[in-house]
């Protein structure tokens, strides 16, 4: 039977939970790409089954940022996927700050081991700054999904080399995630 996993693409096109923007990039495009990259890769697989959470560039989700937040968690919970990857593009005010990371609920988890492998991996591949696995229980999709989740931030759309690695290479952030959640079923 195959491992179902639910892509979600961080934010939406638009006003309603629209994310960050810096250096010509919108989170909610770099998110939607990177997550049909990923997509792409998971399908061709026939060990997994994949649906994602933005089908479409303009597809959004929900009335509001908590409406949007939920409407993600509930179809996650409804499908019942297996496993939850949320994908995000991280800002800071000082543009020096760079790197990738990825959150979960809590530490000794099944979330926090598919953490570790997918950063590793992004890292590899993308060649960002491994800023580590974090935990984060105050975040919804993490802590609201019925099934691990793990929440990844690719890189800095505030930083001007991570923005460039974004613009030119996103294919590579989900290839990294993707080689990840390879390494952590063991089929790599």
């Amino acid at each position: 039977m195959a491992i179902k996993l639910f892509v979600d693409q961080g934010h939406n096109p638009g006003n309603i939970n629209a994310g960050a923007s810096a250096n010509g990039l919108v989170e909610s495009e770099v998110t939607y790409w990177a997550g049909i990259y990923l997509a792409v890769f998971l399908r061709v697989d026939p060990r997994f089954e994949v649906m994602v959470s933005r089908p479409y560039p303009d597809t959004v989700l929900g009335n509001d940022t908590p409406g949007s937040l939920r409407e993600r968690v509930e179809m996650a919970n409804e499908w019942p996927a297996d496993y939850f990857i949320s994908i995000h593009a991280n800002a800071n005010e000082n543009p020096q700050i760079n790197g990738s990371e990825v959150y979960v609920y809590e530490r000794d988890s099944i979330a926090y081991d598919l953490a570790q492998k997918v950063l590793r991996s992004m890292v590899e591949v993308a060649g960002t700054k491994d800023n580590l696995v974090r935990v984060n229980p105050s975040l919804y999709v993490l802590r609201r999904t019925q099934m691990p989740a793990i929440l990844v931030e690719l890189a800095y759309l505030t930083n001007i080399e991570d923005a460039d690695k974004l613009k030119c290479c996103l294919y590579g952030f989900s290839y990294g995630i993707y080689l990840g959640i390879l390494d952590y079923f063991g089929f790599l």
